[in-house]
């Protein structure tokens, strides 16, 4: 079993970067801050995009998407990304966190611990959606790191910025990023040549519509519950490989 770098180093840039925006974010006004939280949005939804264009099984996707909120919906999924970031932040973060936090119905820039879970959910959220981070993950744990050490430097530049609005929940997203690009690497040996290119594109274009999501959110017109539609992240190649 190779070590997985690609996912150390990923882990290591989250962090690296949470550090820098999360000091240099002090320093900002709230105009500053609510313009970088848009930029986020607008480039977000542009990745989501461009995710998109690539899939010619749309309408599989779109079903796997209906599919995996129903599903995300009735476990609870984001609710309990909630209450597991409020538990981390009275673990890493000091006293006063609520362990009863409830999902927020807007984006709040007032430095409190609803501005720590959010970080985590979020950033946890744009750092393990999308093709890249399943592919990358695969070569990482057969021993080439190369898409991941990408990702990685994306990543760290992405996490800059969010914790510059967000601050220091957006660490404990590398304990997300950890978890699941380690749990693949791991699995690399029966995942690899498993996922053909029709199923990456759908799994990428299902990722592509949660981006969108998550850049409602950054750009506060919809609080969508992004988090309930992973499973259609799963859902998505599964349904090409049987209909497809």
């Amino acid at each position: 079993m190779h070590l997985p770098v690609g996912t150390i180093t990923n882990v290591a840039a989250v962090l690296a970067g949470t550090a820098i925006g999360a000091v240099a974010g002090r320093r900002f006004p709230e105009n500053v801050r609510t313009t970088v939280l848009a930029t986020l949005g607008l480039a977000t939804a542009a990745i989501g995009v461009r995710e998109l264009l690539p899939t010619d099984q749309f309408p599989l996707v779109l079903g796997a998407v209906l599919a995996g909120a129903l599903i995300g919906e009735l476990i609870g999924i984001e609710a309990g990304l909630y209450r597991l970031g409020a538990m981390l932040q009275a673990r890493f973060g000091g006293a006063g966190a609520d362990l009863d936090v409830e999902v927020p119905e807007a984006v709040d820039l007032e430095p409190d611990h609803g501005r720590f879970v959010d970080g985590f959910v979020i950033a946890s959220l744009v750092f393990c959606v999308g093709p890249l981070t399943i592919v990358g993950s695969i070569q990482d744990g057969l021993g080439d790191a190369q898409l991941l050490l990408v990702k990685a430097a994306l990543d760290g530049f992405a996490s800059i910025a969010f914790a510059a609005v967000y601050g220091w929940g957006v660490a404990v997203s590398a304990v997300t990023v950890a978890v699941i690009q380690g749990g693949i690497a791991l699995a690399a040996g029966a995942l690899d040549g498993l996922l053909t290119d029709p199923m990456l594109e759908a799994l990428g274009a299902a990722g592509g519509i949660l981006l969108l999501g998550i850049a409602l959110r950054l750009l506060d017109l919809k609080q969508v519950r992004v988090a309930n539609m992973l499973p259609a992240v799963v859902l998505a190649p599964l349904f090409v490989w049987w209909w497809g």
